[in-house]
């Protein structure tokens, strides 16, 4: 590779927070004309820190940055996108209030002088290069997930940039949604554009890159030609240990039911109806999945189910006991356990680690008149810390002092070590190490295998497939398909996350 095909060098780039984190410990990072370059590495390793100071949203604490050969300080994301750099993040910076072509205008205004027609016009000419259509005049809050993130790569490139940084795109897509992005990207790559990825989906990071660079708390393991490396060492520099990646679940052996939902409906805290008569059974000895693009009424059923949300209409049965309206306390004594996705819900960021480890199942222990045995809920945290590797110094620490991987490990060793009856896990593995990660995959196997009925909500396609005995879809808050993983196509799977087909159709 010659020096002037390189377009971003990064050299020794050091990021030391004012609270002592140090997020980047001297990282060198190079892209270049005409190439997508994966961003590897898991939640925490430093990849959007990285991205961002190349952005100009954060400054290095110590490091250079090259951009097109030369030297660059950027002292805002104006500058970088004046420079030609152009950033993408999962959490969209559009205006739902204003229309498509208003969010555009703005964002391209911000750059320099132009009109509101001239927008418009650049805008079509380049959505029809890309093969997209924009609905210029809708507001984006009416917009699915999908179009938004179209429109803000349509800003990104609608202001000249050369270098477009994605941070985790496909995480909010179907796979329909996904082929289409990476056929576009793959386009954008082939005009001479360069393109980085960030991601934690080694198999992502296979299937669309050239290059990748893996990033391992806070420090370059390596950059590869992404054909010459396999997924196993790729796994292996992104936690530095081998990881077995396959999960072999064997056959399930369903027994009674032990959670049905009938014809359930549900309201979001705005008063709108996201779940819509959804109708679904768990048994005991199985897995039951549910895939969908998020903000499709997951949260809310899972919420209603755990009777944080109350039911607009329909039974939510738990055990062969009409729930419906009990109370979470009153659930858990009939065996349901929950994992929920937010760990501000899950947690007591002030309490200590073992008062969280207790705290959804007191009776287990307490003595007589109410008073909790400390000595066997220590145990039982330390048993928690220690099989699920939550990194702490004491365990009279408070749970905010962790990091958030680590709240993560707790409130899922809380409940997945209960061994419950019923376990309603949503997103158990978010934010964890990928070997984490599959020990949790493991011990939900293992639950089933001992006869527990486990309803699991994720936006992880690949741990729904291998993890679930059915698979139920989704859509606009109905539940529009089910059956076996092995009956879903990606093709299909995305067609029905996406409303294109509906039940019956398929």
């Amino acid at each position: 590779m010659t020096p002037r095909e390189t377009t971003v060098f990064m050299k020794g780039i050091v990021k030391v927070y004012p609270d002592g984190t140090q997020a980047l410990k001297g990282v060198d990072f190079e892209a270049s004309k005409g190439e997508i370059h994966a961003l590897l590495g898991e939640n925490g390793a430093g990849k959007t820190t990285l991205m961002r100071i190349l952005y100009g949203e954060i400054k290095p604490t110590k490091g250079e940055i090259y951009v097109f050969g030369e030297k660059a300080t950027f002292k805002s994301p104006r500058d970088a996108l004046r420079t030609g750099i152009a950033m993408v993040y999962q959490q969209f910076s559009l205006i739902p209030s204003l229309t498509v072509a208003e969010n555009i205008y703005l964002a391209a205004s911000s750059v320099k002088r132009v009109s509101l027609e001239d927008v418009k016009a650049r805008t079509e000419e380049l959505s029809k290069n890309l093969g997209w259509k924009v609905p210029f005049e809708y507001t984006v809050e009416n917009l699915p997930v999908g179009l938004r993130q179209r429109i803000e790569i349509l800003k990104a490139l609608l202001v000249g940039s050369k270098v477009l940084i994605l941070d985790e795109p496909t995480s909010v897509l179907t796979p329909l949604e996904v082929e289409e992005l990476f056929k576009v990207l793959g386009n954008l790559r082939d005009e001479g554009m360069t393109i980085i990825l960030i991601t934690h989906k080694i198999r992502e990071a296979k299937k669309i890159s050239d290059r990748v660079t893996v990033l391992r708390r806070g420090l370059k393991a390596g950059t590869f030609n992404t054909l010459e490396i396999s997924e196993t060492n790729l796994a292996r520099l992104m936690v530095g240990e081998e990881v077995e990646l396959a999960i072999r679940g064997g056959a399930s052996k369903p027994g009674t039911p032990a959670l049905v939902v009938e014809k359930l409906k549900v309201k979001d805290d705005m008063g709108v109806l996201r779940v819509k008569e959804a109708t679904l059974t768990v048994r005991y000895g199985e897995i039951v999945g549910i895939a969908g693009v998020q903000g499709n009424g997951q949260r809310e059923l899972v919420e209603a189910i755990a009777g944080l949300r109350p039911a607009l209409e329909g039974r939510i049965l738990v055990d062969g006991v009409d729930a419906t309206k009990l109370t979470v306390s009153e659930r858990r004594k009939l065996g349901l356990s929950y994992i929920p996705e937010s760990k501000l819900v899950g947690l007591a960021l002030e309490m200590n680690i073992v008062e969280n480890s207790i705290m959804t199942s007191l009776l287990q222990f307490t003595r007589r008149l109410l008073e909790v045995d400390w000595g066997k809920a220590r145990s039982g945290a330390g048993d928690i810390v220690r099989e699920f590797g939550v990194v702490h110094r004491s365990l009279d620490d408070p749970v905010k002092s962790l990091s958030g991987g680590n709240q993560q490990k707790l409130m899922v060793g809380r409940e997945v070590n209960k061994k419950p009856k019923i376990l309603v896990a949503h997103e158990p593995t978010q934010g964890l190490d990928i070997a984490t990660a599959i020990m949790v995959r493991r011990r939900l196997l293992d639950l089933r295998d001992k006869g527990s009925a486990v309803f699991l909500v994720s936006s992880d396609l690949e741990e729904l497939l291998s993890l679930s005995d059915r698979l139920l879809v989704i859509y606009d808050g109905r539940i529009v398909s089910e059956g076996a993983p092995r009956d879903y196509a990606l093709e299909k799977l995305g067609l029905l996350m996406g409303g294109v087909i509906e039940a019956g159709q398929e």
